[in-house]
């Protein structure tokens, strides 16, 4: 028993080995506010649905949107992509945990070899009395290795594969979000364009019965000529608008066909019928910045990152110390008859422990320590960079929502005044009381104003799922597995 006495040593050793060699990790101290700078703004909205976080397009009250929403959860390819690269990171990671654990492989021959007797050995085996040239082996061995993690560098592995593993799973639950951020994006602006397709529509309907008027008065000589120019100059300059407004719509739709995964013009026959642009709805449990770092999943994955590559230091730590092995065999093997391959006689066995160590190779292992430590430096500083990102993405679409807002009412006050003054000034062109530059003035006064109306009414539902996404919703987050106790 004694020359097993180290391996047995070795092994309890490794077993009762609760540390390993490098740094620990702890999450990054930041520095954050208790409440957004536009929250109370934001909080004083009044609005006619509410939304909750995890399914915040139903605040729209919009069932087409919910419906394009889901479709895209289920078909977007740049979500099908992140749902595959969760599977090769998974895969890593059961790679990692393998290494921990001994490996076994069983191995067997069977050969039938027929002896020259014109080389030195077989004249040799020749001269024997009873010598057969014809000879037969056997052999079935089962092996078995194991490398002791003595100072954890296969751990510190391990824990880095977990880290990107949970890194790739939050990666998914960022796509999703950014999907259905983007989905609903396309489709409001899609909307909005529709609406200002038909302002402009309209005030093309307007123009045109406008230049029949003064036709049929220049026609009873009430008119002049350079009345019935002025009318058709406009008239053409506002149908030129419907054709860029045109090309917007329809870049919109293809954009978010394709966003469902399917070909340009699948879904346009379902975004004929204009629904209007769907209301913002009320943003309620928004948190605060902290909760942040466990509500966005891009966060979730520049902090897993940085486990990764916190641990990988450990991992490069580790090449300063030896490494051991054990290795074992047993078997039977024989060249007498394959009935004999189990007998007492024919078996075998071996053991073996293994040293390897890379003594005179410090110079290249401080290399590998300091690139492990520069990576995860660069690590650090995107996180915290991610996280000041992630607090200007709430401000600005905060500020975003509540100006848009502001200003969508302020000009629907003003496009009704002016509505009734360009009511008023046809009338008066009528009865010769205003001139017709008034009307013309007066019409393209309320273009002007209803199209940046439809504008910023359209702005406002961007900003809010521009809100959402910056908080985070859309997705059920949940803590992420620790490895950093140990």
């Amino acid at each position: 028993m004694s020359p097993l006495r180290p391996a047995i040593w070795l092994v309890s050793l490794s077993l009762m080995a609760g540390c390993t060699v490098g740094p620990d990790y702890h999450r990054p101290d930041t520095a954050l506010t208790h409440r957004y700078l536009g929250q109370t703004s934001v909080e004083q909205r009044s609005a006619a649905t509410s939304a909750n976080l995890a399914m915040w397009w139903e605040g729209f009250a919009d069932p087409v949107l919910s419906e394009l929403i889901a479709k895209a959860l289920e078909q977007n390819l740049d979500l099908a992509q992140a749902s595959a690269r969760v599977t090769q990171a998974r895969a890593g990671l059961g790679a990692a945990s393998a290494a921990l654990l001994p490996s076994a492989n069983i191995n067997g021959q069977a050969a039938r070899a027929y002896q020259s007797v014109e080389t030195p050995l077989g004249q040799v085996l020749d001269s024997t009395p009873g010598y057969d040239r014809y000879g037969s082996a056997y052999e079935l061995n089962l092996g078995a290795s194991w490398e002791l993690d003595l100072f954890g560098g296969m751990r510190r592995g391990r824990e880095a594969a977990l880290a990107e593993y949970q890194a790739s799973e939050a990666g998914v639950a960022a796509t999703r979000l950014a999907v259905a951020a983007q989905t609903a994006d396309l489709y409001i602006t899609a909307r909005g364009l529709q609406a200002r397709l038909d302002i402009a529509n309209r005030q093309v309907r307007t123009r045109q019965d406008l230049l029949e008027k003064v036709q049929l008065l220049y026609s009873k000589g009430l008119a002049a000529n350079y009345q019935v120019h002025q009318v058709e100059g406009t008239l053409s300059q506002v149908q030129a608008t419907v054709p860029v407004l045109q090309t917007g719509l329809d870049a919109a739709m293809n954009a978010l066909d394709v966003m469902l995964g399917t070909a340009p013009g699948t879904h346009r026959s379902q975004l004929k019928n204009g629904h209007g642009v769907p209301l913002a709805p009320q943003i309620t449990a928004m948190g605060t910045p902290a909760d942040l770092l466990r509500r966005r999943p891009d966060l979730i994955v520049a902090e897993r990152r940085l486990v990764a590559s916190n641990a990988r230091i450990g991992e490069a730590v580790a090449e300063y110390y030896p490494k051991f092995s054990l290795s074992a065999l047993l078997g039977s093997a024989t060249a007498v008859s394959a009935g004999n391959l189990f007998t007492g006689d024919a078996s075998q066995a071996a053991g073996a422990l293994g040293l390897r160590w890379r003594l005179f190779d410090f110079g290249r292992i401080n290399a590998q320590i300091d690139q492990a430590k520069g990576k995860e430096a660069e690590a650090l500083a995107a996180y915290r960079q991610s996280v000041l990102r992630a607090t200007e993405d709430v401000e600005n679409a905060f500020s975003a929502l509540v100006n848009r807002e502001s200003q969508a009412s302020t000009l629907t006050q003003g496009e009704t005044s002016l509505a009734q003054a360009r009511q008023s000034s046809f009338i008066g062109y009528q009865k010769g009381a205003a001139s017709l530059i008034d009307v013309l003035n007066a019409d393209a006064t309320l273009l002007q104003v209803s199209d940046a109306r439809a504008q910023a009414r359209t702005e406002s539902a961007r900003a809010a799922v521009a809100a959402f996404r910056a908080l985070g919703g859309g997705w059920q987050p949940s803590e992420p597995q620790s490895v950093a106790t140990r």
